[in-house]
């Protein structure tokens, strides 16, 4: 969206624009993980901060610029935003949909972006790491999201579900120029929140941003019993390329992992 907010907020515009649902209530805690970032406190201790549409304050236009109006806040609580036009049309009726927002994780992101790597890898069979094997320190992954932000060949997208952080994407790139074109992937979305399109979306927008960067090779590995994640990906041109065996050890018993690739070069 191209208005002049502050760039903290424009994930929270993006938001808002990806729906025309008639209500959308947001705890604050949701929307600071819109956000990736903290509220300030004036949006804590202040009623009118939400309810504010003039200059200087520019923060309201992330919710405004989409039709919305502030019906009601619940002190350190919730917002209540309604869509203006179903407000002054009482005939329309339509029920709430999901909304999916895929962003760049921020450094804010980071202790819900561990809680979330070990929650999926907990409900899974498919992971290298199983339940309650992974240490995930909410600094370790604050220093990873820099890192990989700064470097311009890595990045980490969140997939967000109605104000909550359902699923990710990693794409590790490669510093030596020689690799430079080529990235690996890892994905991972929970369990009550899959066969929502998350993945196909973050798939899309991972390839947008890999094709900007110059790189033409997607890597990604599965285990072999994983039929879901194979159809998925081969359904969106990943290409089987060969097998690693006897990978890992699940419950004392071997199973190898499949290598897939889709390759595009422009």
């Amino acid at each position: 969206m191209n208005i002049k907010i502050e760039k903290k907020y424009i994930p929270l515009a993006n938001y808002f624009s990806a729906t025309k649902n008639p209500t959308i209530t947001l705890q604050f805690t949701e929307i600071e993980k819109i956000m990736g970032q903290s509220l300030p406190n004036a949006a804590y201790l202040s009623y009118s901060w939400w309810k504010k549409t003039k200059a200087p304050a520019k923060h309201y236009l992330a919710w405004t610029a989409a039709g919305y109006a502030v019906t009601h806040v619940e002190p350190k609580r919730y917002v209540i935003f309604v869509r203006i036009e179903a407000a002054n049309d009482k005939d329309i009726v339509k029920a709430n949909e999901n909304i999916l927002l895929i962003r760049p994780a921020a450094h804010g992101d980071a202790s819900s972006l561990s809680d979330l790597q070990k929650k999926i890898e907990g409900e899974s069979d498919f992971f290298l790491y199983g339940h309650g094997e992974r240490f995930l320190s909410t600094q370790k992954t604050r220093k990873q999201i820099i890192e990989w932000n700064q470097n311009g060949h890595s990045l980490i997208l969140l997939a967000i579900l109605n104000g909550q952080h359902v699923g990710y994407l990693m794409i590790e790139g490669y510093k030596a120029h020689r690799a430079s074109h080529r990235a690996g992937l890892r994905i991972g979305i929970q369990k009550d929140s899959q066969r929502n399109g998350i993945g196909s979306l973050l798939l899309q927008k991972a390839e947008a941003w890999s094709a900007e960067k110059g790189i033409h090779r997607l890597e990604v590995s599965v285990l072999e019993t994983n039929s879901t994640a194979l159809t998925f990906l081969h359904k969106h041109g990943y290409e089987s390329e060969g097998i690693r065996r006897k990978a890992l050890m699940i419950q004392q018993t071997a199973y190898d992992e499949i290598y897939l690739a889709k390759i595009s070069i422009t």
